[in-house]
């Protein structure tokens, strides 16, 4: 069946329908990575946006129950210049036009992804819709992309997070929780961890609970106040959808913890920390999604690939040098990779360190977390 992808400016590119036949809208970006759709596919911080992967190629080794970072597929629409009717892999359960169709995702093949990723990086990420119904009138199509939400000022975190707190053991075992104080005692792990569900990723519970964390997820909306009562060692901010100054509820509640209990963030977490510290944050261009993207360590000189996906960034120029320090920084664009507070025991990176497929080169942050808990249990400072 045909299909078209509709961009708001009134671009369209046209291809064929694979999946959902529903018409679908959302902020249309691009991801360079080769491997890693079914990923890309459940990670909640594609929520509202459409994802033109700039490989080829997609689809070929089929879709599996492990490869998930969430209980199910978050993105409106997908976009591939190829995708495979077939797959070849001893783990695969299911073709990815079988994937889409299950889950109602809108997706299109035949697509000119090369010149569709070069409007994008020209012209910047914007609206878009896949459509199936009504091609004799682009207008009317233009008109629906055009009154689609925007993802400025859009608290998509609501959508996504955990709508009571659990416990974490493993991707298929959880356990419910009342609330109250975490227990020392009876579920494997040192160290107690409260994760804020803004948009959490399976990878990241697997790195902290490798790391000997105890693990219960809360919903976005907790209190500081609640949290504090349950004593933790440490709070974890997970990554997630959207414009994070739509998120005010958590900065306050942020603000609330600074300096009680030592604080790692990521990608939407690492944000949020800032905007509690007093930074502000911007629409990128065309953002960061991709699995090759060069960060330089400021504090080692090191480089490392990291992968990414982020729409927004902190403006350096609003971080409070004299309280914070900023810590890695993209080389492609020189944007905000990661920061730490001077004197509390506060740090948050930009970019995905447990991402998986993807390189292993940031994973030592997951241990500087911990060895953070534990200076903190000892009554050692950060920088002493």
């Amino acid at each position: 069946m045909k299909a078209v992808l509709v961009l708001e400016d009134g671009k369209i590119f046209e291809g064929k329908s694979l999946g959902s036949v529903e018409e679908k809208t959302g902020e249309v970006v691009f991801n360079t990575s080769m491997t890693g759709y079914q990923e890309i596919l459940t990670d909640p911080s594609y929520r509202g946006q459409i994802v033109a992967m700039t490989y080829p190629h997609i689809g070929n080794y089929g879709l599996n129950e492990t490869d998930v970072e969430s209980g199910k597929p978050w993105v409106e629409g997908f976009v591939a210049k190829e995708f495979s009717r077939v797959f070849s892999n001893f783990r695969g359960c299911e073709t990815i036009e079988e994937y889409l169709a299950k889950n109602k995702i809108a997706g299109i093949d035949g697509v000119d992804t090369r010149a569709l990723t070069k409007h994008i990086r020209i012209k910047g990420a914007m609206k878009g819709g896949i459509f199936t119904e009504g091609l004799h009138d682009v207008k009317e199509l233009i008109k629906k992309v055009k009154r689609s939400p925007d993802l400025i000022g859009r608290d998509l975190v609501r959508e996504v997070t955990c709508k009571e707190s659990y416990f974490w053991n493993d991707d298929k075992t959880r356990e419910s929780c009342p609330p109250g104080r975490m227990p020392r005692q009876g579920i494997p792990g040192k160290y107690r961890v409260i994760c804020y569900d803004f948009g959490i990723k399976y990878n990241q519970l697997r790195y902290l609970k490798e790391s000997g964390c105890v693990l219960k997820i809360v919903p976005a909306q907790m209190s500081a106040d609640d949290l504090l009562k349950e004593n933790p060692d440490g709070i974890f901010l997970s990554n997630g959808p959207g414009d994070p100054e739509a998120v005010g509820y958590a900065v306050e509640n942020i603000k609330k913890l600074a300096g009680k209990i030592p604080i790692f963030g990521i990608c939407l977490g690492h944000q949020l920390i800032c905007l509690a510290l007093g930074a502000k944050t911007y629409k990128l261009k065309f953002g960061h999604h991709g699995a090759n993207q060069p960060v330089k360590n400021l504090l080692t000189g090191k480089i490392e690939i990291t992968v990414q996906n982020h729409g927004f960034a902190v403006d350096e120029n609003s971080l409070d040098k004299n309280k914070v320090m900023l810590t890695h920084v993209n080389l492609n664009d020189n944007t905000v990779e990661g920061i730490q507070h001077k004197y509390l025991p506060v740090f948050s990176v930009q970019y995905h360190p447990e991402a998986g497929p993807g390189p292993h080169d940031s994973v030592y942050l997951f241990r500087r977390f911990v060895d953070l808990i534990k200076k903190r249990s000892l009554g050692v400072e950060e920088n002493s």
